[in-house]
């Protein structure tokens, strides 16, 4: 099964807990915001773990028919 990410850019907060926990897929854009780092992969256990710690609930993550994983 492949997963995708998306981040919802109105619901972050700046925690910066993606940002710190994988800073290889995550940084800050010019509004501070947490933004996906391009063609950085994760494993789908990563996705789910990374929705799950997020503490806005700003990270969402989508299965292979684009149905959202309840996290």
């Amino acid at each position: 099964m492949t997963f995708r990410i998306e981040i919802q850019s109105d619901d972050c907060m700046s925690s910066g807990k993606c940002v710190a926990d994988y800073p290889n897929a995550f940084m800050f854009d010019e509004e501070e915001l947490a933004s996906l780092i391009p063609n950085e992969p994760l494993t789908d256990q990563e996705m789910v773990k990374i929705a799950r710690n997020c503490p806005s609930r700003a990270i969402l993550v989508f299965d292979e028919n684009n149905i959202q994983i309840d996290t």
